[in-house]
């Protein structure tokens, strides 16, 4: 499992736009929204490849000025992780 968090840059005039096509996308979810209209979301998917075609997806969204992910972390197996925490 591949979690990322991307910093999503939209048109001032595509804020809202960009929020719904965003929530589309398997695998994305929408967190935050900055007064200043930047859209925080995290990817969760399997593989580097479909991380990778996501983050492409994103950048390449009508409305998006552009992308930018600044967190990636690689889990093989989350759910081990979450029950050694506990």
């Amino acid at each position: 499992m591949n979690i990322s968090s991307v910093i999503v840059i939209p048109h001032p005039d595509h804020i809202e736009s960009v929020q719904s096509l965003l929530r589309e996308i398997e695998g994305v979810e929408v967190h935050a929204v900055s007064p200043e209209g930047k859209i925080i979301v995290t990817l969760e998917v399997e593989g580097d490849r479909a991380t990778a075609e996501i983050y492409n997806l994103i950048g390449h969204l009508d409305g998006v000025l552009s992308a930018s992910m600044v967190f990636h972390q690689n889990e093989s197996d989350p759910e081990a992780l979450i029950s050694s925490e506990a």
